[in-house]
């Protein structure tokens, strides 16, 4: 799979079924060249608009199944949102 391919997808939560957004980054380790994290951009300021300043970095081993158009991950999503500044 291409990283375009994984920023096509979207990532659903399977503990409360909440769309998250796609993917707009991986975190990788630069000495095993494996993928340590997603990051996908975190909700909107007000009601979803107007950007955001968070994101969520999903850690890999929270995915649990990557489907053609699909990511499912299993996390508390206040413990993965970390603010972008």
């Amino acid at each position: 799979m291409r990283v375009c391919e994984l920023r096509e997808k979207e990532v659903i939560n399977v503990c409360n079924c909440k769309r998250l957004g796609n993917p707009v980054d991986l975190v990788f380790d630069a000495c095993s060249g494996c993928i340590e994290a997603i990051v996908i951009p975190g909700p909107g300021k007000i009601c979803g608009f107007l950007g955001s300043d968070s994101e969520y970095v999903i850690p890999f081993s929270c995915i649990k199944k990557i489907g053609e158009d699909i990511i499912f991950v299993e996390i508390c999503e206040e413990k993965y949102l970390v603010s972008c500044k």
